[in-house]
């Protein structure tokens, strides 16, 4: 699934092709995704500019002055600004019409993203209970120490809860457990205030860091310039379980935690 950075990719990479720009048409080849396309859609949009894009945890909103497109790229979800003329291809839900002829174009294979809509002034209910965004003056060592305590929960999953952080996936929560020396099966409630403050800073870090790499390549991520994101190549836990730990090159170790395919060093993280 596209993670954080891969979504923050895609709204810098979609900004210059489609801020400013009017939305003179909306065709849905099909009446849901996930969940249904509210049925005046289409008509809310045409007409309307847009004034900004903007991502809350895993969602872009496309904003306007009558409300806000919200869009989730599910599992494999993609967002392309080509000529108007693209033919169509499998998988191509939703165009929206831009007033210099182009399309912005909606591709989800598997259908677990969404397209729904933010009235103005509202917030839509699956964004009322999430956490701050990580790399936000809110989310801080504090936040997560104050949060954990009293928790038995393993420490992977209490960082991925989106109430406690959005967007901290399977991926970087690996990432971020490794660099700051956490076994990721350590219960969240026992984890020290210091070390919490290590992680947020390498959870800030590293995700900064993926954005500035275009993100992680995941099966069919791609931005909306085609290009594949190159952080994968710098991952040090996630995807290499069995490998040599880059720090002490001792096997890295993999098992399920909740429910997730969690990799990591037992000798460097403790």
């Amino acid at each position: 699934m596209p993670e954080l950075p891969e979504v923050e990719t895609t709204r810098r990479g979609l900004l210059p092709h489609v801020l400013r720009r009017t939305i003179t048409g909306v065709t849905l080849r099909r009446p849901d995704l996930r969940w249904p396309i509210p049925p005046d859609l289409p008509e809310r949009l045409a007409g309307r500019r847009i004034e900004a894009i903007h991502r809350r945890a895993k969602y872009l909103l496309l904003e306007t002055a009558e409300g806000s497109a919200l869009l989730h790229l599910g599992m494999s979800g993609s967002l392309r600004v080509l000529p108007a003329g693209t033919p169509v291809r499998a998988h191509d839900h939703v165009d929206l019409a831009l007033d210099d002829g182009r399309v912005l174009r909606f591709n989800d294979p598997r259908r677990f993203g969404c397209l729904l809509w933010q009235p103005p002034g509202d917030t839509h209910p699956l964004l009322r209970d999430l956490g701050p965004e990580p790399l936000s003056d809110a989310f801080d060592g504090a936040w997560l120490h104050a949060l954990s305590r009293g928790r038995r929960a393993p420490v992977k999953t209490f960082l991925m809860d989106q109430s406690i952080v959005v967007g901290v996936g399977n991926i970087y929560a690996a990432e971020a457990l490794f660099a700051a020396g956490i076994s990721p099966l350590r219960a969240a409630g026992r984890v020290s205030r210091p070390r919490y403050d290590a992680l947020a800073e390498a959870a800030k870090a590293i995700l900064a860091h993926a954005i500035a790499r275009g993100g992680t390549t995941l099966r069919d991520f791609i931005s909306p310039d085609g290009a594949p994101g190159y952080f994968e190549q710098e991952l040090s836990t996630y995807g290499r379980g069995g490998l040599p730990c880059r720090r002490c090159d001792r096997p890295l170790r993999h098992a399920l935690i909740g429910q997730r395919a969690s990799v990591w060093c037992a000798h460097c993280q403790r």
